[in-house]
């Protein structure tokens, strides 16, 4: 598979999880340590995305 389309991928993964799981499986967490911890991971790894894509762009000159 060609590596734009698995970043592509990943990236629609990443906001399908941004607003599928608070909405759906931390729809019944009272406390806030489920979304707390969801959201950490969320961030790290939104950062990581960004920093492999960065490590990537290419001047096309």
């Amino acid at each position: 598979m060609n590596p734009r389309r698995w970043v592509l991928l990943l990236i629609i993964s990443l906001i399908i999880s941004a607003y599928g799981v608070p909405y759906t499986l931390l729809n019944q967490t009272y406390s806030w340590t489920g979304a707390f911890l969801f959201w950490i991971v969320f961030a790290v790894s939104a950062i990581l995305v960004n920093i492999w894509i960065a490590s990537r762009w290419r001047d096309p000159r």
